[in-house]
């Protein structure tokens, strides 16, 4: 049963703090409703951020509410104008009839939340746009290492890849890749499911000694590496999470290499979060930026349950409102480090970490031309693939270039599908870059072996002619993507004060849609646990000792292992105790 908060008496300040355009399905009262009595049985939550894990939280939330019988009023604050975060798709040549994903842009089988949401929600999947050219290839800086065709059968790209990497290594790769997955699919069931410590689980699960150590170094532990290591893994990598297997953590190396089943929703992936959002009956207040959490004068950290107040602006006005409701529980779904939201003393009770995150340029164009050959020291254009996915030159390592991307430059060039120009109504190629800098127009003229002007798009002379230069629609977009995921054992935990949650933590164990949504869904049962009075997330063993993960934590701490509070290895930084090396310590039953 849902019971709706009583908004009469604030119902004057809400009006002036945003417009019911952007504050949709406000509850309505109900007799007996006081928002100032903690008799009431209706927990008021605030959802800081509506990307993959805040509308999960929210969504599940709801779910979990209805399941347990408990009630719970949900307000979500997004800063921008649109739920579903970094999931974002434009429209090319201005066109609202054509879409393209800029932001996360597939999913995999495997990825059971979305997948299940897709279908509650009946929406409709398609094949990921990389159709326009089935070849794709794997280039140094200087040539092609490997090139496939993806649309032959799998029989025939087997053999392809078994001719030039032989056997064992890739059935190796498999195997590990299956065998790690398989160890995280287990957060999603009891009693792994849910968690109060991240970095428990982590240890729980047998996954600190895979992301205690760089990609290279898990790889080369189980007998991987060379070529395969070097062009196929690394590629993966590289496309995925703009990182070298030197750099990047095993965990995320061994999810870079599985996307079995890889698909995505008709019409753009923000729609699950759009969906989640709608089904959580939540109150949306859209271009509302947070600008501090307080506790209420109802409640302080003295009391048995905190409530906080929350300021924020509406990009409308820009004046720094005190929001008329105080919430019991607080969820931070957002790096906390990008959300200038001013926390006051005493409400933190545990640090937020800073993250590094990668600044990935994202950069969609269309055009009528086709790679040059020459770029690629090729002079057969037949012989190009549309699909160029890079790594590390001969000469290269794993810090090399601009963050790493090397002699090639770039991280990858995807020949996403042909679109007609509504303009000349003729096909041309929409492409998608992503790079570790602004895309320039020097690049392209190199990239296409033709003029681009410093505008990229040239305006016609004749505004009625139809024709167009060598960029006919251009739109690049900056993200601050995914954290840049070092070597590390210990992880941000998701409660980080009393009914105030964090979600980000999850990023650098791994950063998907998916995990994001985990971690969502993760934080909605546990406050919902805590309001039937339910322990659940296991901190401690049953005999009252520190759990095996509260101890690995304390035991990297004084190994020296970490940096800071977040125990992140320095790049370059050899630990001073190996994962497989830590002290014996009691395991779990698994």
């Amino acid at each position: 049963m849902r019971l709706p908060c009583d908004l009469q008496s604030a119902a004057a300040a809400l009006l002036l703090f945003t417009s019911p355009a952007l504050a949709r399905r406000i509850p309505v009262a109900i007799e007996g409703d006081n928002l100032e009595s903690r008799d009431t049985p209706v927990r008021q939550v605030a959802v800081i951020g509506a990307g993959a894990a805040g509308s999960s939280a929210a969504y599940h939330l709801r779910k979990y509410a209805e399941q347990y019988n408990v009630g719970v009023n949900i307000t979500i604050f997004e800063k921008t104008d649109h739920i579903g975060g970094r999931t974002l798709t434009i429209n090319p040549y201005d066109d609202p009839s054509l879409r393209l994903e800029l932001g996360a842009s597939i999913f995999i089988e495997k990825n059971y939340i979305l997948n299940k949401s897709v279908e509650e929600f009946g929406l409709r999947k398609k094949d990921p746009d990389v159709g326009s050219d089935p070849k794709m290839g794997i280039w140094d800086g200087e040539k092609f290492l490997f090139e496939i065709d993806t649309s032959s059968s799998w029989i025939s790209q087997l053999w392809h890849i078994v001719w030039q990497y032989g056997v064992r290594t890739p059935k190796r790769t498999n195997d590990l890749v299956q065998e790690t997955v398989s160890k995280f699919l287990r957060m999603y069931e009891e009693p792994y499911f849910p968690f109060k410590s991240l970095t428990q689980r982590a240890y729980d699960l047998g996954l600190t000694s895979v992301t205690g150590a760089t990609g290279e170094e898990f790889l080369k532990t189980n007998d991987i590496y060379g070529a395969y290591a070097h062009d196929i893994i690394q590629a993966s990598t590289r496309v995925n999470y703009a990182s070298n297997i030197g750099r990047l953590h095993g965990l995320d190396t061994m999810v870079a290499m599985a996307p079995a089943g890889s698909t995505a929703v008709q019409g753009g992936n923000w729609q699950i979060f759009q969906k989640m959002v709608e089904s959580s009956g939540a109150t949306i207040m859209l271009n509302t930026s947070v600008s501090s959490i307080a506790f209420a004068k109802t409640g302080n950290e003295t009391t048995t349950s905190a409530r906080y107040s929350l300021r924020a602006i509406h990009s409308s006005s820009q004046e720094d409102t005190a929001y008329p409701v105080e919430f019991d529980n607080v969820i931070l779904a957002n790096p906390y480090q990008f959300s200038n939201i001013k926390i006051a003393d005493g409400v933190l009770e545990t640090h937020i970490d800073e993250i590094p995150y990668v600044q990935l340029h994202v950069t969609i164009f269309t055009s009528p031309f086709r790679y040059s050959p020459g770029f690629f020291g090729l002079e057969n254009p037949k012989a190009l693939p549309g699909t160029v996915l890079t790594t590390l030159g001969k000469n290269d390592n794993a810090t090399s270039g601009v963050e790493g991307a090397g002699s090639a430059g770039f991280f990858s060039i995807s020949m996403l599908r042909k679109l007609v120009n509504p303009k000349t109504q003729k096909e041309e190629y929409a492409y998608k870059i992503f790079s570790p800098e602004k895309v320039t127009p020097e690049f392209l003229r190199r990239l296409f072996g033709v003029k681009v002007p410093e505008t990229f798009v040239a305006e016609p002379k004749d505004q009625s002619s139809a024709e167009v230069g060598p960029i006919s629609w251009y739109y690049p977009h900056v993200f601050y993507s995914y954290p840049k995921a070092e070597p590390r054992v210990t992880f941000q935990d998701p409660i980080v004060g009393t009914g105030l949650y964090y979600t980000s933590g999850m990023e650098s164990f791994i950063s998907t849609m998916e995990t994001n949504a985990l971690m969502g869904k993760n934080v909605a049962r546990l406050i919902v646990d805590d309001m039937r009075g339910v322990e659940s997330g296991g901190v401690q063993s049953g005999d009252g000792s520190l759990a095996p993960g509260q101890q690995l934590k304390m035991t990297c701490d004084r190994a020296g292992r970490g940096a800071g509070r977040g125990g992140v290895r320095k790049a370059g930084e050899v630990p001073k105790t190996r994962p497989t090396e830590l002290p014996e310590m009691p395991l779990v039953d698994l």
